[in-house]
């Protein structure tokens, strides 16, 4: 087993208003805490690798096309590979989740 004392992990302010910290990587996943405040919008983007998430604390909509989904503390969601996507925080709450990738996301580019 590997540890990763949350005092290891940084946290990156990708775009304005949301906050990703790497949370453990293992071979075949890997783990993110995100951090969306009021307002706040993840630009559309995909990625190979499939991810699911849960909101542990307030709520985002997802943009897939034409669709909308609003997920809410205590949901979960899966994002297949390749899916385009976007995130806005519509509401006044800041919202916090966990996501996972599979493969592992280890060298994600908004850490650059």
């Amino acid at each position: 087993m590997e540890e990763v004392p949350q005092a290891a992990s940084e946290t990156v302010e990708a775009v304005d208003g949301v906050h990703l910290t790497q949370l453990a990587v293992g071979e075949r996943m890997s783990a993110q805490q995100v951090h969306i405040e009021p307002g706040a919008v993840v630009p559309e983007h995909s990625h190979e690798h499939e991810q699911i998430g849960f909101v542990v604390r307030g709520a985002c909509t997802f943009c897939i096309g034409d669709e909308e989904f609003v997920i809410s503390s205590g949901d979960s969601y899966v994002i297949p590979s390749d899916e385009p996507h976007r995130v806005e925080n519509r509401t006044d709450e800041p919202m916090t989740g966990i996501d996972v990738f599979s493969p592992p996301r280890a060298n994600p580019d908004w850490r650059d």
